[in-house]
């Protein structure tokens, strides 16, 4: 072999081996590049993601790429059901408006489950915390705060209570009464405010008895020891009130009492608001005569169509109304 051909050999020889060694780098570089990219696209579709969900979230980014603006109109803050659909928790919406109650609403929540009474309008028999048509007694000495009246029945049936008439003769006091007596053949105007309010008393009274009942019969007109909401409760009986009753509910409660025959309240037994309850709100309203025993305690406005005794010592929050006579013994009786 000649010194030309050894040396075209070898310069072959070389060439192809820097030539297998560049496509080798060359493949492996590619290799790389293909690798980075498949990890940097998996990258974007899942670490990636995450990452800007995760930023995302606090600017309003949604899961579906949308966005809106922080405190936007997404659901927790738009007005969903529990919103009303203003965002706004107090409007009005089934778990916020209060359909059921609200603190002094008196609506069925407050009153108790029952739906809410009116109260039994009076009219000028409002005016009196004593209202009787055939005579009015007392037994000395009573402390009565609140005007009494009779009509059609004269003076000479307001008995026990000492009267001295006014020098108009519209009206007369007595040492055992804060307030004024009434009678109808006392002067002008007097008799004819009688006639509205006794004929006042007589409309509260069918006014009382017409209202839809909520509760009948209850502990067969027996309901000493109970405490009762607001509502309407009839009894077709007479009622018994043997030992302390509560009446429980706010100020703007309402009871009323339809009974059909007599009212008997035992002695040192005790009528008792709780919850804000106040007389003013509570209608007793009678058919037979009413008896409260001595020193027995009762609270509210009591409409009967005969009689109100009071026994000795006892005392009441309220009005008796009585449609014949009020007697009274060593009593105490304060308008509400």
């Amino acid at each position: 072999m000649t010194f030309l051909r050894a040396l075209q050999l070898y310069l072959f020889s070389a060439f192809e081996r820097f030539v297998n060694g560049t496509a080798g780098a060359l493949l492996n570089l590619m290799t790389h590049l293909t690798a980075t990219k498949m990890m940097m696209s998996t990258l974007s579709k899942t670490g990636g993601a995450f990452l800007l969900l995760s930023l995302g979230a606090g600017c309003g980014v949604s899961t579906d790429g949308s966005i809106s603006p922080v405190g936007g109109n997404n659901k927790a803050d738009s007005g969903s059901q529990k919103d009303g659909g203003n965002g706004n928790p107090d409007s009005g919406n089934a778990g916020d408006s209060g359909n059921l109650a609200d603190a002094d609403s008196g609506n069925p929540k407050d009153s108790g489950g029952y739906p809410l009474a009116m109260p039994v309008n009076l009219g000028g028999a409002g005016n009196f915390v004593i209202l009787a048509k055939s005579g009015i007694s007392t037994v000395p000495t009573s402390a009565i705060t609140g005007n009494i009246g009779v009509s059609p029945a004269a003076a000479t049936y307001i008995t026990g209570f000492s009267l001295t008439a006014d020098s108009t003769n519209v009206f007369s006091t007595s040492p055992q009464i804060t307030g004024k007596v009434y009678a109808a053949d006392y002067a002008s105007p007097t008799p004819s405010n009688l006639t509205t309010a006794v004929s006042d008393m007589e409309t509260a009274f069918t006014d009382a008895a017409g209202r839809a009942p909520d509760v009948t019969e209850l502990g067969a007109g027996n309901i000493g020891g109970m405490t009762l909401i607001a509502g309407v409760y009839k009894w077709g009986t007479g009622v018994l009130i043997p030992s302390n009753i509560t009446l429980s509910g706010n100020s703007k409660a309402v009871w009323i009492f339809q009974i059909a025959q007599d009212l008997t309240m035992s002695s040192a037994t005790n009528v008792f608001l709780s919850g804000g309850a106040v007389p003013k709100n509570i209608f007793w309203q009678v058919s037979g005569a009413v008896e409260l025993g001595t020193t027995a305690h009762f609270e509210g406005i009591i409409l009967t169509q005969t009689a109100v005794a009071m026994r000795t010592g006892a005392s009441i929050n309220g009005r008796l109304l009585a449609q014949t006579a009020v007697n009274i013994d060593a009593s105490v009786v304060s308008a509400p």
